[in-house]
């Protein structure tokens, strides 16, 4: 019988792979996105010295509607917090999941409030 592979291992053995080449910076620091079941977080972090500068989640902001709605407008929450503290461009890492449904709401809408990336 062949052992499955739990898809939470899957997914974080995708995010180190791609943490390995994305590295945030002082100009340009990481947006980090995480995803479970009910609620979406964003984050953006200075790997340089391990902060967080700017932090935005489903728990904070109160959407009617979709998940999928509410992950954009998380996005352009994080971006306002960001453009204010004078960030304006970062690097997307999507935290091992694809590019698609929440996670591709939470970019656009990120990019909607004025992030470039």
């Amino acid at each position: 019988m062949i052992k499955q592979t739990p898809r939470k291992a899957i997914r974080q053995k995708k995010h180190w792979r791609t943490r390995n080449k994305i590295k945030g910076t002082a100009e340009r620091p990481r947006l980090a996105v995480f995803r479970s079941t009910q609620h979406i977080y964003a984050q953006i972090i200075d790997d340089t010295v391990g902060n967080t500068l700017v932090s935005a989640s489903t728990l904070e902001v109160k959407v009617d509607g979709t998940k999928s709605d509410a992950a954009k407008a998380v996005g352009a929450a994080v971006a306002k917090k960001a453009l204010e503290k004078g960030i304006d461009k970062v690097v997307f890492d999507r935290g091992g999941n694809l590019y698609h449904g929440r996670i591709k709401a939470l970019a656009e809408g990120a990019r909607e409030a004025g992030l470039d990336f």
